[in-house]
């Protein structure tokens, strides 16, 4: 898992949106409690942020070098979808 979230050096800005209590959210809140320290341990200099506001539905942005982002949708996915999803996102790059 470790070398799983080693983020691309063109990476400059992870952002996680979701509810704090909406059961859409809830496989978001799940991963992030699991993996964060992880992500965080392997990325020391990369912003990881969490927002979270009521009625919000869960997705991640990953914003690369030259201001271009890519956002994808959490809503409805599994803990392991979305695990495949943000490694999508943070290991190819733009």
């Amino acid at each position: 898992m470790s070398a799983k979230y080693a983020f691309v050096q063109t990476l400059k800005e992870v952002r996680f949106l979701f509810c704090q209590t909406g059961e859409a959210s809830g496989a978001t809140r799940s991963f992030l409690t699991r993996t964060y320290p992880t992500m965080k341990k392997h990325n020391p200099n990369t912003p990881i942020m969490l927002r979270e506001a009521a009625g919000t539905q869960p997705r991640v942005y990953a914003r690369y070098e030259f201001g271009q982002e890519k956002s994808a949708s959490l809503s409805g996915l599994t803990d392991k979808q979305i695990e495949e999803t943000v490694t999508g996102l943070v290991k190819n790059g733009i």
